[in-house]
């Protein structure tokens, strides 16, 4: 089975946003991110910000924008939430597409916490509104809050209350899958492994971690249905679900959008830092799903944005961060 060599980390889910001063203030006021970075790039009217989870108490000295903050987030083991800002959005007719309709594949993101009602009233006194309301559908004790963007954050329980300090923590990127026998090898390949599978009549689940989320002195495969979900809701750094809707592997006409098609656009990608991006696309290249951007194309070289099976981006860059101008970049 193909590994792709440099030690491959999920570092980011980028989603791109209209109004920064809102969506800032709703993921750090209300779920406790902190703001680890921005890269600013005028010339090209945009501005990225990431923010991720830090275990509480944990304080954030960096200024963002710095180099040591650029230091900071292209070697962090967690995952950073990449909001991308283009200028003036904020004041023009821009909505995008936040996904969940029709063939979309880009599902929610997700937080941890103790109690989802108490939380969900905490939300709703804050005047967030919802999807769906922990008390509300066939899936009691659960539900989806909408960003500023209308994009769905699930809010989930924790297995063991107390476990987790943080009274929020990201817990979730999902993704609707057409294929597991070609995306899981895929993600297995970029150092991912599958904590849990949950089997229904119509549809699977796949929860899929990397870097700090994993022990490697656990058999997962081995676990039974109730160890492997503990050990994904107890988690502290974010899964990757993959949701597989049955039959949709045997219909060879069927595909998801990915998130970047004209009129679609809302969530970007997701991205994986390695050693070495060169080495590790030579790898990823023989999985044969291609690239939308290799290592020594276009203008910002040392960083590349493969396909996986389903024609998602997954941007591949370098630890450490690579140097582009006066910056490190990402995208």
């Amino acid at each position: 089975m193909t590994k792709v060599p440099g030690r491959p980390t999920w570092q980011q889910t980028m989603l791109r946003i209209k109004d920064p001063s809102k969506t800032i203030t709703y993921y750090t006021d209300l779920f406790g991110m902190t703001l680890i970075d921005t890269l600013d790039f005028p010339q090209y009217k945009f501005k990225l910000y990431f923010l991720t989870t830090l275990p509480e108490g944990e304080e954030y000295k960096l200024t963002p924008g710095t180099q040591a903050a650029h230091d900071y987030m292209w070697s962090m083991e967690g995952t950073a939430l990449e909001l991308t800002y283009n200028y003036g959005s904020e004041e023009d007719d821009t909505k995008y597409h936040t996904g969940n309709q029709e063939k979309d594949g880009f599902g929610h993101v997700a937080f941890n916490t103790d109690d989802v009602y108490a939380a969900c009233e905490k939300l709703e006194a804050a005047g967030v509104t919802f999807k769906k309301k922990p008390d509300e559908g066939r899936m009691k004790g659960l539900a989806f809050a909408y960003d500023p963007d209308g994009y769905w954050v699930e809010i989930v329980r924790r297995s063991e209350p107390g476990k987790i300090p943080n009274y929020f923590n990201l817990s979730q990127t999902m993704l609707r899958i057409k294929d597991p026998a070609k995306s899981i090898p895929f993600y297995e390949a970029l150092g991912m492994v599958v904590l849990r599978q949950v089997h229904f009549g119509d549809f699977s689940l796949y929860f899929l971690a990397s870097s700090s989320n994993i022990d490697p002195s656990v058999d997962y495969s081995s676990l039974s249905s109730d160890e492997a979900r503990a050990i994904v809701a107890n988690s502290f750094g974010p899964v990757l679900e993959l949701t597989h809707n049955h039959g949709t592997e045997s219909d060879e006409d069927f595909k998801h959008f990915n998130g970047n098609e004209d009129g679609r656009q809302g969530f970007g990608h997701i991205g994986f830092l390695v050693d070495d991006v060169f080495a590790a696309c030579d790898e990823i290249r023989k999985l044969g799903y291609g690239f939308r951007k290799e290592p020594d194309g276009g203008s910002m070289k040392g960083l590349a944005f493969a396909y996986d099976p389903d024609g998602y981006s997954v941007e591949i860059i370098k630890r450490g961060g690579i140097e582009f101008g006066d910056k490190k970049v990402d995208n």
